[in-house]
């Protein structure tokens, strides 16, 4: 018989200040507290999260950077740190790598997370895997891990302060849940209960978006949160999150194989992974020959969404480059979950189509 290993989450806090519930949430799972995360992300929550732990009795650890890259090298330094000061809990706090660095050092200890994302790039803030790079950046492993974090708060007023193209980013990586899965749904039907309720996930992640997101992008832009961005933080993080945990993140298709195309060019490769995903789905739609009118009406959701429309907003390429891209793009593992064979030709095409639609949106 067949077997199954779902790891959800324990609490999921989401809204204006549930940071301020973190001394409570704390102090039921240790009282020795090691916060971990980004260098932006500590000088943003550090003061509240001091005050929340001395509140609640709980030691607050010296507050640690987590080293700029998810790499082994950090997480074994990091894990000897945290025995060292007897840690019993740990708090994560910034974008994606931090908090895959601290949940990796929480399942390697044993030990509980709590996970304060304070950008809404992706949803490792909910997720039990891990991606590892080296030292250097470079791509190493997808790690799933023992557990899902005890905790995750995600507030809205510390989400609304950061700047507006993470949110993008976030938005961009989301509209792909529903986009990619539903071309890989096309060459591989969904049977099991699973599938389909990731598939289902994916869905409620585009519908949110298409109705939330442009005023969720809009308010970030004034460093306002209200209702909107409420929604699409739950599109983001929960709703995305089901969508892989239930499909052990085998969804992927021609949006993140482009993604993976641009990371071999030095001018690309920082841009941002959910904007150039967004990117991404809006040649993914071309590929799969839909019309015009389709093609123009999600561009127009992802331009309000702050996604890139252009090569041309993403960076100057030359020839030799946008090759590179194309090239690396065709033959990176995700493409080849597209009903249909793509090559080199067909995505040019697709990118060509995308850049001529540009000027009706």
């Amino acid at each position: 018989m067949s077997q199954q290993n779902l790891l959800f989450p324990a609490r999921v806090l989401r809204g204006a200040g549930v940071i301020n519930q973190l001394g409570a949430i704390c102090a039921g799972l240790g009282q020795r507290a090691l916060l971990i995360g980004g260098q932006r992300a500590m000088q943003a929550v550090t003061t509240q999260v001091k005050t929340q732990l001395d509140a609640a009795g709980v030691t607050l650890l010296a507050p640690v950077w987590f080293g700029g890259e998810t790499s082994l090298n950090h997480i074994e330094r990091l894990a000897a740190l945290a025995v060292e000061q007897q840690a019993e809990v740990l708090i994560g706090a910034g974008g994606g790598k931090a908090l895959d660095t601290v949940k990796a050092v929480g399942a390697q200890l044993g030990l509980p997370v709590i996970t304060v994302p304070t950008i809404a790039a992706t949803c490792a803030a909910v997720t039990p895997l891990t991606i590892r790079y080296d030292d250097n950046g470079n791509f190493f492993d997808i790690f799933p891990l023992p557990q899902a974090p005890a905790a995750v708060l995600i507030d809205s007023e510390l989400l609304a302060a950061a700047p507006a193209r993470w949110l993008a980013a976030g938005l961009g990586d989301t509209l792909a849940k529903w986009y990619e899965f539903r071309a890989v749904s096309t060459r591989h039907p969904t049977r099991t209960g699973n599938a389909l309720s990731s598939l289902a996930h994916s869905q409620i992640c585009y519908e949110v978006i298409a109705e939330h997101g442009p005023a969720a992008y809009a308010a970030v832009l004034r460093g306002e949160s209200g209702t909107s961005l409420d929604q699409v933080l739950d599109a983001i993080f929960t709703w995305a999150g089901l969508t892989s945990l239930m499909s052990n993140g085998a969804h992927a298709a021609a949006a993140h194989a482009i993604y993976e195309g641009f990371t071999f060019c030095d001018k690309t490769r920082e841009f941002g992974h959910g904007l150039l995903v967004g990117y991404g789905n809006l040649c993914l739609l071309a590929l799969e020959d839909r019309s015009d009118e389709e093609l123009v009406d999600e561009m127009r959701l992802a331009r309000d969404c702050g996604v890139p429309l252009t090569l041309a907003e993403i960076a100057a390429l030359d020839e030799s480059e946008l090759a590179l891209i194309i090239r690396e793009s065709v033959h990176a593992p995700d493409m080849a979950n597209m009903a249909e064979p793509v090559n080199e030709a067909r995505l040019r095409a697709a990118m060509a189509r995308i850049e001529g639609l540009a000027e009706r949106v």
